[in-house]
């Protein structure tokens, strides 16, 4: 089969064998939000990333943003809780050049305050998780960081309900559009250690000041010389990582899911800077897993054969 992970700003190609293994893989710079809803360049992207895999034999399947308002075809969101039946329930294919692309709708949940929380694509990883690790389907929660990072309850094999940070979005904002990056070189990243567990302490231990006010901390300790200007990138991640869990492991607690098993999916060393993170929590077992979009693709294509 062929999988395809299309966000919004890359598009990820997959040839999957038989068992679900990953035979090839293909990237390209046309995500759905560059490409402005019209079904021809759709097309067309994936005549120029894999013009030679349309003659192949098997499924093709795709998760994301494709099926966005600015996707080839909206799809709507199935509501939690649901599992690989619901989704693939409202799924609907589009043509490439008389090939059927089958396109997989996101999920909507009940958020904070009683406001809808969506995901496109991530629920596809929840269930490459679920297939790579079936003793999670009873119960866990499932951490997936990015630009927006999600926090999953599973249960009995399906998704009861998630919480959406934007964490990595706003590091990216504050970074380059605000004052505190200002002190900070034009080639620094967030890879100091020490600054980052520094972040993460202030988060953990003065969290309730307030993100608002604890942000500003990265400019005065500049200012004072406490922290060097290449570390202040690295304090900024942390705290603003630190927030997060401090957010999220109570909201795991809220959906009784303390002591259940806690994984991380996604960028490796994105989840290992979390899981550094939530040692520094008093959460040392958090177990990462690479991209399970592909086993989760790989699932939905044998539910629809079946």
């Amino acid at each position: 089969m062929i999988g395809l992970d299309w966000g919004s700003t890359s598009l990820r190609a997959m040839r999957l064998g038989a068992g679900g293994e990953v035979l090839e893989r293909r990237q390209s710079d046309a995500g759905a939000s560059t490409l402005h809803g019209r079904a021809e360049d759709f097309v067309a992207a994936l005549d120029a990333l894999i013009p030679d895999w349309h003659g192949l034999d098997g499924p093709m399947l795709a998760c994301g943003m494709v099926g966005s308002q600015h996707g080839w075809r909206e799809l709507p969101y199935a509501d939690c809780p649901a599992d690989a039946g619901t989704l693939w329930a409202l799924s609907l294919t589009v043509d490439w050049h008389g090939r059927a692309v089958r396109l997989l709708p996101g999920l909507r949940c009940v958020g904070a305050a009683g406001a809808p929380d969506l995901m496109r694509g991530e629920e596809t990883q929840v269930l490459g998780t679920l297939q790579q690790e079936p003793a999670l389907a009873e119960g866990a929660c499932l951490v997936l960081p990015g630009t927006h990072s999600k926090w999953v309850q599973v249960q009995a094999g399906r998704v009861h309900g998630f919480a959406t940070h934007m964490t990595g979005e706003l590091y990216a904002v504050l970074r380059q559009h605000s004052v505190l990056g200002r002190l900070m070189p034009p080639d620094a990243t967030a890879t100091s250690p020490e600054a980052f567990e520094q972040g993460i302490a202030a988060a953990r231990d003065h969290g309730e000041a307030g993100l608002p006010s604890q942000l500003f901390s990265v400019r005065s300790l500049g200012l004072a010389g406490r922290i060097a200007p290449e570390g202040l990138a690295g304090y900024l991640s942390g705290l603003l990582i630190g927030h997060e869990l401090r957010a999220g492991l109570a909201w795991r607690e809220t959906r009784r899911l303390t002591g259940a098993p806690l994984r991380l999916i996604g960028e490796l060393q994105l989840c290992e800077r979390y899981a550094r993170a939530l040692a520094l929590f008093g959460e040392p077992d958090a177990r990462a897993l690479s991209n399970t979009a592909p086993a989760g693709l790989w699932q939905l294509a044998q539910r629809g054969l079946s």
